[in-house]
C-alpha cells in the first residue's frame, strides 16, 4: 500500500475483495449457488483495474436483489434446441450463474461441431464481457460475445435512445500465452464508468454523455438522469450497437434495449436482457501454421512504436493488484459494510 494513499480511501487485498463481496451478496439474499459466479466476476474486475464492474456495482446488485428487480435465488434452465445451439433461461436472475451454467455446454458443442452458440435470455448485467470470453479462449476456442443493455444510445440521425451501450468482446487463443481479449462498448465509455465518477464526486470527461436536453455535460448526475451516451466513433458506434442488439436481444428472445428497465435504479421489473456467445474450434479451419500467422499479425502491431495489443493494460493490472491490492473510496467501503451487516 502506498504511503500517500488518500485518507478517504480504503486498501483491500483481492482476498478481502472476495470475502467482502461474498458477505454482501449473501446478506442481500443471493442464493449460495449463485453467489460464487458473481463474486468471481467482481474479483476479476478489480484485479484488472476495471473498478466500474467491481465493488462499485455491488450496491446496485444488492438494491436490485432486495427489491426484487433481480431474483437472487433464480435457477437458470438449460436446453439445446440443435446440436450446435445452447440456450439458458436466467429466469430473471443474475447473468453470471446463467453464463457459468451455459459455458461448459457451449465448449463441448464447439469442440464436437467445430462451431456453436450460446444464447442467454431473461438475464441482467453480466459485468465485464471480456471476463467471460477469456475463459473460452483458455479452452482453445475463438470466441465472440454480444450483450445488450437498457436503451441509452440514439440511432443514426435520431435523438431518442434505442440501443444500450451494447458491448462486444472477442477472445483469441494463443499458444504459450494468455488469450488476446478485446472488449469494447458501443458508446465512448461504459455507463458504469459514469456511476463510478458519481460515487467519487468527480466530473466526467467532455464527450462522454449528453444531458436530457441533448447538451454535452460533465455532470455524472445529469448524464444518468435521463441523459444519453455518446456512441463511439459517432454513427459507427450506433451501427455497432444495432449489430449487438440483433444478436444479444432479438436472437436470444430477451428484452430489446427499449423494453429493458434501467440497470441504475430500482424502478421497473427485471431488465431481462440477453447475452449471445459464439465459440469456434479453429484447428480444423485456420489451416497449417495458423499460430505463427496469428503471431505475425500481432508482431506487426506491437513492433510499431506506440502501438499495443488490446488487453495489455489488464494483464499488467493483474500482476500489480495481486501483490499490492486495490483502494476504494471510504464511503463505498462503509456502504458495503452496511449491506453486509
Amino acid at each position: 500500500m502506498s504511503d500517500d494513499q488518500p485518507m478517504d480511501a480504503v486498501h483491500l487485498s483481492l482476498s478481502d475483495v472476495e470475502a467482502l463481496t461474498r458477505r454482501v451478496l449473501t446478506a442481500c439474499g443471493v442464493d449460495a449457488r449463485n453467489e460464487p459466479a458473481i463474486t468471481a466476476s467482481v474479483v476479476a474486475a478489480e484485479a484488472e483495474g476495471i473498478h466500474s464492474h467491481g465493488l462499485a456495482r455491488l450496491p446496485t446488485y444488492c438494491e436490485h436483489a432486495k427489491v426484487g428487480k433481480i431474483d437472487g435465488k433464480a435457477r437458470p434452465v438449460l436446453d439445446s434446441p440443435r446440436p450446435g445451439l445452447v440456450r439458458v433461461d436466467a429466469k430473471g436472475g443474475f447473468a453470471h450463474p446463467a453464463i457459468d451454467f451455459g459455458l461448459p455446454a457451449l465448449c463441448e458443442a464447439a469442440k464436437a461441431q467445430g462451431i456453436a452458440a450460446l444464447a442467454v435470455t431473461n438475464s441482467y448485467n453480466c459485468g465485464v464481457v471480456g471476463y467471460h470470453v477469456e475463459r473460452l479462449g483458455r479452452e482453445g476456442l475463438l470466441a465472440l460475445a454480444f450483450v445488450n443493455a437498457p436503451a441509452s444510445i440514439a440511432p443514426m440521425g435520431g435523438t431518442k435512445p434505442v440501443f444500450g451501450t451494447n458491448p462486444i468482446a472477442l477472445a483469441v487463443p494463443r499458444a504459450g500465452a494468455d488469450p488476446l481479449v478485446l472488449d469494447q462498448s458501443s458508446s465512448v465509455v461504459a455507463k458504469s464508468e459514469i456511476v463510478v465518477h458519481q460515487q467519487r464526486g468527480e466530473p466526467i470527461p467532455p464527450g462522454w454523455a449528453l444531458d436530457r436536453d441533448g447538451n454535452p455535460t460533465t455532470d455524472p448526475q445529469a448524464a444518468l438522469a435521463g441523459g444519453t451516451m455518446v456512441p463511439a466513433g459517432g454513427y459507427k458506434g450506433a451501427g455497432l450497437a444495432l449489430i449487438v442488439e440483433i444478436f444479444a436481444a432479438w436472437l436470444t428472445g430477451a428484452n430489446l434495449s427499449i423494453d429493458a428497465s434501467s440497470f441504475a435504479d430500482n424502478l421497473g421489473g427485471s431488465p431481462r436482457t440477453g447475452q449471445f456467445f459464439v465459440a469456434i474450434d479453429t484447428g480444423a479451419i485456420a489451416g497449417p501454421g495458423s499460430g505463427e500467422r496469428l503471431e505475425r499479425l500481432f508482431r506487426a502491431i506491437t513492433e510499431q512504436e506506440g502501438a499495443r495489443l488490446p488487453g495489455g493494460r489488464r494483464s499488467r493490472a493483474r500482476l500489480r493488484t495481486a501483490s499490492e491490492g486495490i483502494t476504494i473510496p471510504k464511503a463505498l467501503h462503509e456502504k458495503l459494510l452496511r449491506y453486509a451487516a
